[in-house]
């Protein structure tokens, strides 16, 4: 099956619908783009080696976006993160790449409109537990920070409790 917008909006479907929460469903939605194809420069390559990159997801207030792309990190990490415009226009670095577009997502700058964020606190060896309810991202952090000041004998993190796939 030759790759196209078609194809790619289908991958996107499939993944959405396995995602239970509205919130995350309509600020997807919002910010989806009709799939265009862009090349970008290959960093690990020869001198002026690119990929075709399908511009997918676009998040104008971060300037960033999320791509497909076979090659490169793809066919076994796909899914990127990637500026809009600006210097920047490369495929990236592997950690910015996903086997799923919903990880993409929730490793990009986006998710940060939402508000579903918790602190989530792990003491010892047990299991991080979540102690907030949810909020913002820049309020979830600030407390996180707080805590982190406040107890150094137990690790704060930032993170959602909406389930998705994970790797």
């Amino acid at each position: 099956m030759a790759l196209d917008a078609v194809v790619l909006k289908s991958l996107i479907a499939a993944d959405l619908s396995k995602m239970p929460d509205e919130r995350v469903l309509a600020h997807v939605r919002k910010h989806l783009v009709e799939p265009r194809p862009v090349l970008r420069d290959w960093d690990y390559g020869a001198p002026g080696e690119q990929f075709v990159c399908w511009s997918v997801f676009e998040h104008p207030p971060s300037n960033t976006g999320i791509a497909y792309c076979e090659q490169g990190f793809g066919p076994k990490m796909p899914w990127g993160l990637v500026f809009l415009d600006g210097p920047h226009m490369s495929i990236g670095m592997d950690s910015g790449w996903f086997r799923t577009f919903l990880q993409a997502y929730f490793d990009s700058m986006a998710v940060s409109d939402l508000a579903i964020w918790r602190v989530y606190r792990t003491a010892g060896v047990g299991a991080p537990m979540p102690i907030t309810a949810q909020g913002g991202w820049d309020e979830t952090w600030s407390e996180v920070m707080r805590r982190r000041a406040s107890d150094p004998s137990a690790r704060y993190d930032c993170d959602t409790d909406i389930p998705y796939e994970r790797d």
